[in-house]
């Protein structure tokens, strides 16, 4: 299904799937702006993001702009059919600005300033700082606002920076008081009576500066969610300024599961979502890469989105940089097409020969265009090419699973259970096996609209809100299938714990009382169940009764013997499912795959072989095989793979590291 209502349809109706990766021309002489073009045009490419890091080149001293360079660089860009995805500067001020504003420097929790000399050293609440961040969104605006070359305008790069200075402080507490309304409502919700650290004047209240032992878990939470909304105000008023040159759409880059941002409370300021990725060529980890990019689909509410960075090669920030190779590069672009991108980009065009990204790899390497590498850039923008047609649908998915920034960030506070019993880690466990047998998922906040969705699945949902509990809880009371793991909805968004039995919002709902939670020692606990046979489970478990839930499994020791482990209750034509513990990755698949059969949710493609993933986008069904051998993959009649392979008798031959896209006829389905 088409979507050409999304921002983002303006770009690619021009461009079809976009290519390309950020650009510095600032970096290099003119001579060597021609060449890039000129490659560019070679390589496929039809966007460029500019500008990101260029502040001291646009702005040298203040109030003083050169455009002269920026403006040739847009024209040559323009001139050969290449769209920019124009940045202001901010992430990176100038030395100029510290030296004469030091409080523009962010302040560490230890309360030592930053120095110039790298990025991201600002401080979000510093007037200065604030006012030259307008001003040169400003003046990017009235110089550019209608030029051309302008698709698509980027704010920032990569937020997520904290600050703890002073100026922050009065911030911190100007958005505390919006939000408590005074300090006694601040007290209520930070039980503060423990510890003696009842607040009497607003002044005593500071961010979660070094201290000597742990924090108030509640004040942490709080700093995490003021961290983010401040950060979107300096996003707002440097979109703000983009936004009065036009109906152009504006953009930043997120960075997945990475917890500096709230990015649902962001997603409505945004005209397109857009992430940088980096997977790690060494440890391929392509079921995280799709859970990833199924996260960046839902924050942007089922939209296509931007894969605005990744690596060609090489990164140049881990201790060992193992390359990618060509292969690699091709399917995680793929990848992220069949998971609802509309362009994929790279850091960066051309590889820089000086600074602190130096040995980071480039769509043109140090050696040159005549390399294996720049082949392999040129031949991903030809299959990009074949692949027009993609751009604009969606991914038609009728499975939920529900994540959220503040129930993470509750999840990684210290003074917990357990610090083995990760969010993220659950998240992947329970997505693998809608990955491994290439069923779409949808990653969505517990407020979301679940409604159409069949299974709603809920991996560790620490946190959660009344209203967003009960909207869980109406998934199985309307006909649907929901799965429940362990330690969830255990705190209200205030950190307090829920009393009574546990999971205490979804009792009735799953039909379970939990008294206790108990971490397992490293040799795990049996478990036992008459459907999936005996095995041992890890890190945790829990205490529950069954009110009037079946149990499928129960603990054999650990304290635990004859107590359920996994349970399921019916719920009139629905079914409530809650796993109280960590079982190995078959026996949650087998898990997975039960619920999925119970709301009537299959596979693409069915006896798919080992080693090649299948993801859905509209009609096409994108294949990859990672295995170093060929593989047949069998695929409803009809279908015709974009890419040029023959479909014969129902199948398609993939080549060892193979890529298809095939697409299937309705009467195929």
């Amino acid at each position: 299904m088409a979507t050409p209502s999304s921002p983002v349809n303006v770009v690619t109706g021009r461009h079809e799937l976009l290519y390309g990766g950020d650009y510095n021309p600032d970096q290099w002489t003119p001579d060597v702006w021609r060449e890039d073009v000129a490659l560019m045009q070679q390589a496929g490419v039809n966007l460029v993001t500019v500008g990101v890091f260029s502040w001291a080149s646009i702005e040298p001293e203040p109030g003083r702009f050169t455009w002269g360079w920026l403006d040739e660089v847009l024209d040559l860009l323009h001139e050969a059919g290449v769209g920019v995805d124009l940045a202001t500067p901010s992430a990176s001020a100038p030395p100029w600005l510290a030296r004469l504003h030091p409080e523009t420097s962010s302040v560490d929790a230890a309360g030592v300033r930053t120095s110039v000399g790298s990025r991201n050293h600002f401080c979000p609440s510093a007037p200065a700082y604030r006012d030259a961040v307008v001003a040169v969104a400003r003046a990017l605006a009235e110089r550019y606002g209608d030029h051309p070359a302008v698709e698509l305008w980027h704010v920032g790069n990569e937020f997520g920076q904290e600050c703890f200075c002073d100026l922050c402080a009065g911030r911190f507490r100007a958005w505390l008081a919006d939000r408590y309304g005074d300090l006694d409502g601040l007290n209520e919700a930070w039980g503060t009576t423990f510890w003696s650290q009842r607040y009497a004047d607003w002044a005593e209240v500071v961010p979660p500066r070094v201290a000597p032992y742990v924090h108030n878990p509640a004040q942490l939470l709080d700093f995490r969610r003021f961290t983010s909304d401040q950060l979107l105000d300096l996003y707002r008023i440097q979109a703000a300024e983009l936004r009065r040159a036009g109906g152009t759409p504006v953009t930043t880059n997120f960075m997945g599961f990475f917890p500096g941002v709230d990015q649902h409370s962001w997603a409505g300021d945004l005209d397109v979502v857009s992430d940088d990725h980096y997977g790690d060529p060494e440890h391929p980890t392509p079921a995280r890469s799709a859970l990833t990019h199924d996260l960046l689909r839902g924050v942007g509410r089922g939209r296509p989105w931007l894969l605005l960075e990744q690596a060609t090669s090489a990164v140049s920030w881990r201790a060992h940089n193992v390359p990618k190779t060509p292969v690699q590069m091709l399917q995680d672009s793929l990848r992220a097409v069949a998971h609802g991108a509309d362009g994929v980009c790279y850091f960066q065009w051309r590889a820089s020969a000086s600074g602190s990204e130096q040995f980071h790899s480039a769509m043109l390497p140090h050696a040159g265009p005549d390399t294996r590498l720049h082949r392999a850039v040129r031949e991903q923008g030809a299959v990009l090419k074949r692949l027009g047609a993609v751009a604009g649908t969606r991914v038609p998915a009728r499975v939920a699973l529900v994540f959220d920034w503040p129930s993470l960030w509750a999840s990684e506070l210290p003074a917990r259970p357990s610090e083995h019993l990760r969010a993220t880690a659950q998240l992947e466990a329970y997505h693998r096996p809608f990955w491994e047998d290439g069923i779409p998922v949808d990653v969505v906040p517990p407020d979301a609209d679940l409604d159409g969705y069949d299974l709603v699945v809920v991996p560790s949902l620490q946190l959660v809100g009344d209203a967003a509990a009960a909207n869980v809880a109406r998934v199985p009371e309307r006909g649907g299938v929901l799965l429940v793991g362990p330690f969830s909805a255990v705190q209200d968004p205030t950190t307090r714990v829920r009393t009574g039995a546990f999971p205490a919002p979804w009792t009735g709902v799953l039909g379970v009382a939990g008294e206790e939670w108990r971490p397992l020692p490293p040799d795990g606990v049996a478990v036992r169940s008459d459907a999936w046979g005996e095995f041992t489970a890890h890190v945790w478990s829990e205490s529950v009764a069954a009110r009037d839930a079946d149990v499928l499994a129960a603990y054999d020791g650990a304290g635990l013997a004859g107590e359920p482990a996994i349970l399921r209750r019916t719920v009139g034509e629905g079914e409530a499912w809650y796993v109280s513990t960590v079982p190995p990755s078959d026996m949650l698949g087998a898990v997975v795959r039960a619920c999925a059969r119970a709301a009537g949710v299959v596979a693409p493609v069915l006896d798919l072989p080992r080693g090649v993933e299948a993801a859905v986008r509209g009609d096409v069904v994108f294949l990859l095989n990672a295995d170093d051998v060929a593989r047949d993959v069998t695929v409803p009649g009809g279908a015709e793979d974009l890419l040029g392979a023959p479909v014969a008798a129902g199948r398609v031959e993939l080549a060892p590291g193979g890529v298809a896209a095939v697409r299937v006829s309705p009467s195929g389905r």
